[in-house]
Order: structure tokens, then sequence, then C-alpha cells
């Protein structure tokens, strides 16, 4: 019993290794940019290892897509679960979308809803994400943050639309490249909702 436990485990090692190496590439060069064998180098594993646990680069760019999405809405929903005052939680909120795992699953969902030859499954995965209904599920904590004094008065929509706009806008960029830590310019970033 233990051994297929381990043989099991081993398993779900591989695949997960394949789709933090796929995440990467399709990232970087997008789905149609994207072969299989790209996938397997980055890997560090044989094309052939790689179509034992995935039949196609579709299945895993929709398998992603999936869990990027959750992954996203998961960290929504547990905004207002965090520790601290409203401006503490939309802070630990930020940094984690400048995260550069994040990162990577957002320009994923960003490729699955503008480019062409998608995936069904991943365009279903896409239709059911409403970033509207993200935005509407973050404004109690703007309201609160509101009424303790911590965000300016204002149209809380618009203000979370405003940020998470600047916010995206960041993550797009190549922070590495032009050598900035967006991470490290967060209380910045919220001065957007506190003045």
């Amino acid at each position: 019993m233990a051994r297929k436990a381990q043989s099991e485990q081993a398993l779900d090692e591989r695949k997960d290794q394949i789709k933090r190496a796929a995440l990467k590439v399709f990232a970087e060069k997008g789905l149609a940019g994207t072969k299989m064998i790209a996938i397997a180098e980055e890997a560090g594993i044989s094309q052939g290892l790689t179509y034992k646990y995935f039949d196609s680069k579709d299945e895993i760019f929709s398998l992603l897509v999936e869990e990027a999405i959750e992954e996203s809405q998961d960290a929504i929903r547990n905004i207002g679960q965090l520790a601290g005052s409203p401006l503490d939680q939309l802070r630990v909120f930020t940094l984690r979308l400048l995260d550069e795992n994040h990162k990577l699953y957002f320009l994923l969902i960003q490729q699955a809803q503008k480019s062409e030859g998608v995936p069904q499954r991943a365009k279903e995965a896409i239709e059911r994400y409403s970033p509207r209904e993200t935005v509407e599920s973050m404004i109690p904590i703007l309201v609160r943050g509101q009424q303790e004094g911590q965000f300016a008065e204002g149209d809380p929509y618009r203000r979370l639309i405003l940020f998470l706009s600047v916010v995206t806008g960041l993550m797009l960029q190549d922070a590495k490249a032009i050598g900035i830590d967006w991470t490290q310019e967060v209380d910045r970033l919220l001065g957007i909702l506190t003045t």
C-alpha cells in the first residue's frame, strides 16, 4: 500500500513539474507559440514523457486556466479573512498579485481571454469568470476602510477599478528587465485608495 502511495505521489510531482514549466512557457510565448517540446525542455524531461502525463498542450493550457481562475477567486474570497485592517488586507492582497508566480497565472488568463484558437475547455472556464463579480466582492472591504477613515471617500467600485487597473498594468510589465520590484511600491499603489 505504501508503495502505491509513493507511486501516486511521484506521478503528482511529475505532473506538477510539467504544469509549472508549461505555465512559464505559455506566459512567455502564448498558446500559439508554445510547443510540447518547449514545455518538456523547460521541465527538463523528454517530450515523450510529457505525453505520458498529458495528451496535448491544449489539455495543459485548459487545466492551467482552470487552476488560475480558481486560485484568483480563492484569493479574492479570502481577502476579508486576512488579519488586520482593510488597508492591511489590501496590502497583503496586492503583494500576492504582484508575486511572480501569480503574475504568470494572470498572464495566462489574459491570453485565454484574448487569444485565438483557445481550447473549448479553457473558453468555458473563462466564460464562468466574471471580473465584475471580482471587483464587487472587494467592495465591502473598501467600504469598511472608508468608514474607518483608512480609504478616501468616493464610489468604491470606481476606486477599485482604478486601483486594480494600475496593478494589472504593472503585472504586465517585465519588472526584472526594468529593474523595479513592484512589491516595494505597494504603499504608493494603495495611495490610489487612501488619497
